[in-house]
C-alpha cells in the first residue's frame, strides 16, 4: 500500500472508531509506530482534525467526516465474496442485511466495476456441504443483545438430548466453529460461563434488562481455554488419498498432524475429544481411512463395524415373508 492510500485508510479507521492508539495504527497497516507519527502530523498538515490524547490515543473531531470514497475492485470483490459466505453460514437476519448493504456498494460502483462484480458472481461459488437451515435463532438478534449488553431468555435443549432448559444468559459473544454458530455468555442458571449451540435454541427472548460486568472477558482467551480444558486422548488414524482432505476438514479432532506414507497413503495424528464420536465418524468413511491407535479406538471401530454387519446379517437370514410383514 502506498502512503496516499495509507493516509486515507487511516481516516477511515478513524473515522469508524471512537478511539485509535498508535499501536493498533500500526499493526494494522503493519508499520512502525514513529511512522504512525509522522502520517498524523502530516494528516493535522492537510486540515484533517485529529485530536491526540496522551495515553489514549487519537480520534477525529468531532462533527468531522471524511467525503465517501470509491472502492476499489479488490474492495468490492472482498464484500461480494463475504455476501457469498453468509450465504452459506449465516441466518436470514444476516442474509438479509448483507444483501442490502451489498446492494448499496453495487449502486455506487463505475459500470466497468460493475461488469466486474457481474464476471465474478458467475465464477465464484461457496459450499459447506450442507445448509445451516436447523439454526432457527436470529444471529443479529443475538448479536444486538452482545453488541447492548442485553440478557437473553432461552429454551435450551442440552446436548441435543431432548432435556429443554429455561436459561437466562449475559450475552458475551458469538462465534463459528465446528459447523455452527454459538453463544458464549454467562448462565444464570448454571452460574458460569457457558457455550450454547444456536441450533439447539428452540425460544429466544430479548430481554430489556442489561447486564453489568465482564469487562475482563476475552472471546479468544475463553476459547483457547474451554478447548485446553478439554479431556483429550491422543490418536492415530492412516487413511487412502482420496480421504485426506475429509479428515483434515472435518475430523473432531483437533492439533492434527500428518506424515505421508511410502505407498501414497498418510498417517494423521490428533487429539481427539470422544473416542465414541470419533469411532463412528471413521466408519462412516468405510475403507478409505483405519484407526491405529489407541487399542480403545480400534476396538470401537471394530465392535461398530461387527454391530452394522450383525444387523445385515440378521435380516438376510430372515424368511423373505417375515421382512414383508
Amino acid at each position: 500500500m502506498n502512503r496516499i492510500d495509507r493516509l486515507t485508510a487511516m481516516v477511515l479507521m478513524l473515522q469508524g472508531r471512537r478511539v485509535v492508539t498508535a499501536e493498533q495504527i500500526a499493526d494494522h497497516f503493519e508499520i512502525s509506530v514513529r511512522t504512525v507519527y509522522r502520517d498524523i502530523a502530516a494528516l493535522g498538515e492537510v486540515g484533517v482534525p485529529i485530536v491526540a490524547e496522551a495515553g489514549v490515543g487519537y480520534c477525529l473531531m468531532r462533527g468531522y467526516h471524511m467525503p465517501p470514497v470509491m472502492f476499489t475492485e479488490d474492495e468490492a470483490a472482498a464484500l461480494f465474496m463475504s455476501g457469498e459466505l453468509a450465504e452459506q453460514f449465516g441466518d436470514e437476519s444476516l442474509k438479509k442485511s448483507l444483501r442490502g448493504a451489498l446492494l448499496k456498494v453495487r449502486s455506487v460502483l463505475p459500470e466497468e466495476k460493475k461488469d466486474y462484480l457481474s464476471r465474478l458472481g458467475n465464477s465464484l461459488g461457496v459450499w459447506s456441504g450442507r445448509k445451516n437451515q436447523e439454526e432457527v435463532s436470529s444471529l443479529m438478534c443475538v448479536q444486538e443483545a452482545v453488541v447492548r449488553r442485553r440478557c437473553l431468555a432461552l429454551s435450551y435443549n442440552t446436548g441435543s438430548r431432548g432435556e429443554i432448559s429455561e436459561r437466562v444468559v449475559e450475552a458475551l459473544g458469538v462465534v463459528f466453529y465446528g459447523g455452527h454458530w454459538h453463544l458464549l455468555g454467562w448462565c444464570r442458571l448454571r452460574k458460569a460461563m457457558r457455550d450454547f449451540r444456536l441450533d439447539r435454541i428452540s425460544r429466544w427472548e430479548l430481554l430489556g434488562e442489561c447486564f453489568e460486568g465482564h469487562d475482563d472477558f476475552s472471546l479468544m482467551d475463553f476459547l483457547e481455554c474451554e478447548a485446553d480444558g478439554e479431556d483429550l486422548v491422543g490418536v492415530v488414524v492412516e487413511c487412502e488419498a482420496w480421504a485426506l482432505e475429509r479428515l483434515l476438514s472435518d475430523m473432531p479432532a483437533r492439533r492434527i498432524e500428518r506424515t505421508s506414507l511410502a505407498d501414497g497413503r498418510s498417517r494423521l495424528s490428533a487429539e481427539a475429544f470422544s473416542l465414541d464420536w470419533l469411532a463412528a465418524w471413521l466408519l462412516g468413511l468405510g475403507t478409505g481411512v483405519r484407526a491405529v491407535a489407541p487399542a480403545d479406538l480400534v476396538e470401537k471401530v471394530v465392535s461398530a463395524a461387527r454391530g452394522v454387519a450383525a444387523q445385515y446379517e440378521t435380516e438376510k437370514s430372515e424368511p423373505p415373508e417375515t421382512l414383508l410383514t
